[in-house]
């Protein structure tokens, strides 16, 4: 139950910090937009010198992220190019308001809000990635030969490249089956279908087919 309510109050806050980005970054355009145009640009340049200098600041902190994701800490042009187009960001906005303080305030506001959102929804990015990357090392880990499953077997290993059936179809199974026959648990219980998939590469499926096919004597390498 906890497990749904941290989903659940993660996606809602991811939710909301998508909502309040959006939001200051149509205002934070239409500010620069019009400052562009106050200065004689081109309507095509007013519309699209807004996006580059916003446009910047989600590719340092998309590049920050996935090298934060790699063990890094980024390099200098990210966060040279994250701070620059922070800074002409709120600039622009500021240089449309009205010259007081209320105003100034006001203006710079929507770019403020902007940068910051962003910044939250990558940080919940990397946290969901931590959690996945803790998540697999944890299976990983226990799964490790010379510990015991719940039924009281070792750990069921995928097979390496080298051991990968030769076959894709009845003899891939056969030699399946015949696995299971040799692994029998002490009160002679075959492994089950998802043990002989992941033995095998194959998906939990493939194993109880293999499974149930072996009982029904389909397997037998004479027939």
């Amino acid at each position: 139950m906890t497990g749904r309510a941290d989903q659940w109050i993660r996606r809602t806050t991811v939710g909301c910090v998508g909502m309040l980005a959006l939001v200051a970054g149509t205002v934070s355009y239409l500010h620069m937009h019009m400052l562009v145009e106050l200065h004689g640009q081109p309507g095509w340049v007013a519309a699209l010198t807004p996006l580059s200098v916003d446009g910047m600041i989600v590719a340092a902190s998309t590049t920050l992220l996935a090298e934060s994701r790699s063990g890094g800490r980024g390099g200098f042009l990210p966060w040279g190019q994250l701070v620059a187009g922070s800074v002409a960001s709120l600039a622009a906005n500021v240089a449309v308001a009205e010259p007081t303080v209320t105003g100034r305030v006001i203006a710079a506001w929507p770019s403020f809000a902007l940068i910051a959102s962003y910044e939250l929804l990558m940080r919940q990015v990397r946290r969901a990635a931590e959690a996945g990357t803790s998540r697999q090392r944890s299976g990983q880990a226990r799964g490790r030969p010379g510990r015991a499953s719940p039924a009281g077997r070792p750990a069921v290993q995928p097979l390496d490249a080298r051991e990968q059936p030769a076959g894709r179809g009845r003899q891939a199974q056969v030699q399946a089956w015949q696995w299971a026959l040799a692994n029998r648990s002490g009160d002679g219980s075959l492994p089950s279908g998802r043990d002989i998939g992941r033995r095998h590469g194959r998906h939990e499926r493939w194993g109880r087919l293999v499974k149930r096919s072996g009982l029904a004597g389909e397997l037998d390498p004479q027939t």
